[in-house]
């Protein structure tokens, strides 16, 4: 076939998918490269696709000391000796990953094992990386030999440009991943999220699988069209393909049983039968349709959580599976969820803050219906969950990722505060979720408008006479706007209070409105949304209760 093709049996290659037009990759210019690597362009030559991995791959920016072909022809016989490459003991920081054939012959299968051990003597800092066999097994596809594939791995693996993420190489890096890909799908699968939540007792445990989906389960011609982007556009693509199998899964086996004991199992099968179902470019295509993230707010969460699980001593591999704690029943006492509605709504938090468990810091039963000593027991604990229940049996509430003593930073004025991750929710008479509308719809809001003192979130960002924001200023606010340049009056509208009343909301066109005594409140539903009001119009409260979020 030509030089790069040792390791591959082309039996079991679509060699029919293959072009062998001469082609050749002249463009230098990031956007362009984008878009030839969205759309294929390499695809199916696979002598081109070998050159331009090698172009890519030779651009990334690396250590000083990076080792290359030379130290890999230097070492393979020391450290592989006469032993047969089958029988190589694979390190531990590949977790007991697949290494996956991806249709190469013997000689390629034998050289993903000692390749990874040769990386394993020259990267001791490497201490969890379960990708790694995935990605050896697929650039031998586009390797001369066994050398070459080394170098190429290692420039991936010394990347030093701290813009620029490739593959996670600890525990700390992966973990963090997979509570940010939790938080994700929390945002933008909800529909998938929810079904996650019925069937499976840790959510957490389907998310840590995400990489595995791509690195181990998807079929060669897939993860090869998913490499070919990932090198030029970086670790968000990733996330994205990710989102779209789980979107996938969620439409094909929608109301259907599951076809085994587990939704991690099912989940895998599908991924590994994709082909059935969903073509690599229909894929590819779903993937850059989710309006994700810039990368700057994915770096940020990503470090958010990496901090909440450094703070829980979380940094090394647990021996127990599940390193998230769940809302322990004989620790849970509320007068108005259950312990199973209690851990629906932490399925719902960000990742980071479900390392915690819930302590009650107030509760009108106890603290009586004062304003003043609600901000006095709430203020000084971030972020804060309010629920409340009505004298008509309705329970809704608000998870509110600010500290409520912001609200001082107005005067006497009521201004608006808050972050992109706070939502309102109903849990009786049925569960609805209503995310806020900035990050929901993003077309409804414009940037700089300032709320008028005592109207609705949602009604300010809902003005019917308002054009949408330019699209440079739709930035998700997710953390707080103190990480972005963003103006504060676009980024801190959804939490406001003042000795007169709170207002939380603004998701969805919700609003929810607390008086002074905490006996009576309203809502505000706007009818551009299709949904269901958070609660009655004006409600008597029975009882109220807020919580705080302990380590």
């Amino acid at each position: 076939m030509d030089e790069y093709s040792r390791f591959v049996d082309w039996d079991k290659m679509d060699v029919t998918a293959q072009s062998q037009d001469a082609k050749e990759l002249t463009c230098t210019e990031f956007q362009e490269l984008k878009q030839l690597a969205r759309q294929g362009y390499w695809a199916k030559n696979h002598s081109l696709r070998a050159k331009v991995y090698h172009k890519l791959i030779s651009n990334i920016p690396c250590r000083t000391v990076t080792p290359d072909a030379n130290v890999y022809r230097d070492i393979v016989v020391k450290i592989v000796g006469k032993r047969s490459s089958s029988s190589l003991p694979l390190p531990e920081f590949v977790d007991n990953s697949l290494v996956p054939t991806y249709c190469l012959n013997a000689e390629g299968i034998g050289a993903v094992r000692k390749i990874i051990l040769c990386i394993a003597n020259q990267f001791p800092d490497i201490s969890f990386c379960p990708a790694l066999p995935s990605v050896i097994a697929l650039l031998l596809h586009y390797s001369k030999d066994e050398a070459e594939c080394f170098e190429q791995v290692c420039r991936i693996l010394a990347c030093n440009d701290p813009s620029k993420r490739l593959i996670d190489q600890t525990f700390l890096a992966f973990e963090s991943s997979c509570m940010t890909f939790g938080d994700l799908v929390n945002k933008y699968c909800q529909a998938a999220h929810k079904l996650m939540v019925a069937v499976s007792e840790d959510v957490l445990e389907v998310y840590s699988d995400w990489q595995r989906w791509l690195f181990g389960e998807l079929p060669m011609a897939y993860i090869a069209r998913v490499f070919d982007v990932f090198l030029v556009e970086g670790y968000k693509v990733l996330y994205r393909v990710a989102l779209a199998l789980l979107k996938f899964f969620h439409k094909v086996r929608h109301g259907q049983p599951m076809e085994s004991d587990s939704v991690q199992q099912d989940i895998r099968a599908f991924v590994r039968d994709i082909a059935k179902s969903v073509s690599p470019e229909r894929l590819l295509e779903k993937a850059f349709a989710i309006r994700l993230f810039s990368r700057k707010e994915i770096q940020l969460l990503q470090m958010a959580n990496e901090k909440a699980l450094q703070q829980k001593g979380i940094t090394v591999k647990q021996k127990r599976q599940n390193v998230h704690l769940a809302v322990h029943a004989e620790n849970f006492k509320s007068e108005i969820v259950s312990v199973k509605e209690m851990r629906d709504i932490w399925s719902w938090i960000p990742e980071r803050f479900a390392l915690c468990q819930p302590l009650l810091l107030f509760t009108t039963l106890e603290h009586g219906c004062s304003l003043s000593r609600f901000y006095s027991h709430s203020e000084g604990h971030e972020p804060t969950l309010l629920l409340i229940k009505t004298t008509a049996k309705e329970v809704c509430g608000a998870y509110l990722s600010t500290d409520w003593s912001e609200r001082r930073r107005g005067g006497n004025k009521l201004s608006f505060f808050g972050t992109g991750e706070c939502f309102v929710f109903r849990l009786q008479p049925e569960v609805e979720r209503y995310e806020w509308v900035i990050i929901k719809h993003p077309e409804l809001a414009t940037a700089g408008t300032e709320p008028e003192s005592h109207a609705s979130p949602a009604s300010s960002t809902l003005s019917s006479g308002g054009a949408p924001s330019d699209p440079s200023d739709r930035l998700s606010p997710f953390l707080a706007a103190r990480h972005f340049n963003l103006p504060s009056k676009t980024a801190s509208m959804f939490m406001a209070g003042s000795s007169e009343c709170v207002i939380v909301g603004g998701g969805d066109g919700q609003a929810l409105y607390l008086d002074a005594d905490l006996n009576h409140g309203r809502t505000s539903h706007c009818n551009t949304f299709n949904n269901q009001p958070l609660c009655s119009e004006s409600f008597q409260i029975s009882v109220l209760e807020v919580w705080g979020f302990r380590d």
